[in-house]
């Protein structure tokens, strides 16, 4: 597999579980991978050939670092993939909690998608991929801010695909459900066993799936799609 061959990829929250496996799928497919994690020292051995970016997205810094590394090696494909959860219940929620969730989930992916947007409008060439989720739909208990941050990338989504869309730039999301990763270790055996009963397909994703969402998104076989949110959620929005 080498759709991606020559082309400049860079991959937010890449580190672990979705964007893990998405770093992994772009390695197979050819990229030269741009990585951007808090931590990103354990992936030196197995992605040598890749630029390696620890910053926080949600900084001045962290978002001046990966313009930068755009400008320097170039890109053809950003994936906001970096995420976080800060749940409770809105009457016990914080300010804080509200401000860490919007600044990771939704601020970092305009401040991203629009420093990519300045290099790809010139190139007229371009793909912008965003991490919504199923929980856009329907919300979640305890995940207003989470749920209101993903609901927003499909309408930032959306506007993005509208503007670009002239210069030749592809603006789509994707909206996994309920993925098996390291954040779900911690739920108790009884909750997995309903999560895993919800979807139609009767089972949770595997990180490997986002990864091939996205990696057929930002193929060239997804050349006519833009404006779009794929849910790759083992049909649990079915209800």
């Amino acid at each position: 597999m080498k759709g991606m061959q020559g082309k400049s990829v860079m991959i937010t929250g890449a580190a672990a579980g979705i964007g893990l496996a998405t770093a992994r799928r772009f390695q197979q497919e050819g990229a030269q991978l741009i990585l951007v994690d808090l931590a990103t020292a354990n992936l030196k051995d197995e992605f040598s050939n890749a630029t390696l970016i620890d910053a926080d997205v949600a900084s001045d810094q962290g978002v001046k670092s990966c313009a930068d590394a755009m400008t320097q090696k170039g890109i053809h494909v950003l994936i906001n993939n970096a995420g976080i959860t800060r749940d409770a219940q809105i009457l016990k929620m914080t300010r804080e909690q509200w401000d860490q969730v919007l600044a990771v989930n939704l601020t970092a992916i305009f401040e991203l998608s629009k420093a990519a947007a300045l290099i790809m409008k010139e190139q007229n060439d371009g793909v912008i991929l965003s991490a919504s989720s199923v929980v856009a739909h329907y919300g979640n208990f305890g995940q207003a801010n989470y749920a209101a941050t993903k609901a927003a990338v499909i309408a930032f989504t959306q506007t993005l695909a509208k503007e670009l869309g002239r210069f030749n730039v592809r603006v789509n999301a994707v909206a996994p459900g309920f993925i098996e990763t390291s954040m779900v270790s911690a739920i108790p055996e009884k909750v997995l066993d309903v999560l895993r009963d919800k979807p139609a397909l009767k089972r949770m994703g595997q990180p490997e799936e986002i990864a091939a969402a996205y990696a057929f998104l930002a193929s060239d076989d997804a050349r006519y799609i833009t404006g779009t949110t794929l849910n790759v959620d083992g049909g649990i929005i079915l209800g």
